[in-house]
């Protein structure tokens, strides 16, 4: 398929062979080149055609070695950049399996033959828990070009039933005002504006389904409380733990000192240390969805002590109790 237009094209032929066939480890001679020129891309030339276009490549900026055979020193993706984009593919669990090893083949192909990306958790691939939605992709495209044109989306969305699949929550479909798209343990989420009220929502994109871009232009974002000034996604993000909807709360929290690692964890660096005490303990104030904080205090009950809002320490006994009751009551198993 080269053969007729081949020498016009040869610097970047051999580029191909040089990306394929080596590395900054590995080098191919003259001969090597020649000889793949010939057998996968039908081109025949000699060494100096092949000296000539190296040198062109290296004038155009390109990073070849010439000493001892010919070698590309680096490439768009080194190989540690390559395995960290292969491992965030394997757990990306929005994808399917197909799209998964899809993509992990196409990234693999971004390094040479000698590139071998380390498979010992790739085998369990199947095993891992996925999305069963093949438009997720589709989406993500959607969603960029309706934010980038400021227009409306339509779409269903789903939920799981009892039969492991997913179903629309409703025949008719949302009418939302996109904004962003951000990453929350693990999944892509939407934020943006359900367009029959004025605060802001969160939709989880593998769970949508039958998106449309509408030609409605969205919603002014100023229009949306709490985005008034736009959105401050750092500070959004550390407010939304669970991307829960809902108005976020100034909380006093009362944990342990040691325990910083997981506040920062889940919430920044910017919470206000408001006192540290000798027994190890500290105050610490941050703001948070409330019904984020409400299952967040819950996970670490052991640890934290919500002090205020009154409302929520409120809300976290009535929680404490009927989980104590329901732990209460015989059941068969117990007698």
């Amino acid at each position: 398929m080269y053969e007729a237009s081949g020498k016009k094209m040869l610097n970047m032929l051999i580029y191909d062979v040089l990306q394929e066939h080596s590395d900054a480890e590995h080098s191919i001679s003259q001969q090597g080149i020649l000889q793949i020129l010939k057998d996968e891309y039908g081109v025949v030339c000699d060494r100096r055609s092949v000296r000539n276009n190296i040198d062109c490549l290296i004038e155009y900026g390109y990073d070849i070695e010439t000493e001892g055979g010919y070698r590309l020193m680096s490439r768009t993706f080194d190989e540690g950049e390559l395995q960290l984009l292969i491992n965030s593919v394997v757990f990306s669990k929005f994808l399917t399996k197909a799209q998964a090893r899809k993509l992990i083949g196409k990234l693999i192909n971004e390094g040479s033959r000698y590139f071998s990306p380390s498979f010992t958790h790739l085998r369990n691939i199947t095993n891992l828990q996925r999305s069963e939605n093949k438009q997720v992709l589709i989406n993500m495209d959607l969603i960029d070009k309706a934010i980038e044109q400021k227009k409306k989306i339509s779409f269903l969305y789903n939920s799981y039933g009892t039969d492991r699949r997913m179903h629309p929550r409703r025949k008719e479909p949302f009418l939302y005002n996109p904004y962003q798209i951000v990453m929350s343990n693990g999944c892509f989420y939407l934020v943006g504006n359900y367009d029959k009220y004025d605060t802001v929502s969160h939709f989880r994109i593998d769970k949508m389904t039958s998106m449309t871009v509408l030609d409605d232009p969205r919603k002014d974002p100023k229009e949306v409380i709490g985005m008034e000034h736009g959105l401050n996604l750092p500070q959004h993000m550390a407010e939304h733990i669970y991307m829960l909807s809902g108005p976020s709360v100034t909380v006093l929290l009362r944990m342990r000192q040691s325990d910083m690692d997981v506040l920062v964890d889940w919430f920044g660096r910017d919470v206000q240390i408001m006192e540290q005490y000798p027994d190890g303990q500290m105050d610490v104030r941050l703001r948070c969805n409330e019904e984020a904080m409400e299952y967040w205090a819950l996970q670490y009950g052991k640890r934290v002590t919500v002090l205020e809002p009154r409302e929520l320490r409120a809300k976290l006994r009535a929680d404490i109790e009927e989980m104590r009751t329901r732990y209460q009551e015989d059941t068969d198993e117990d007698q």
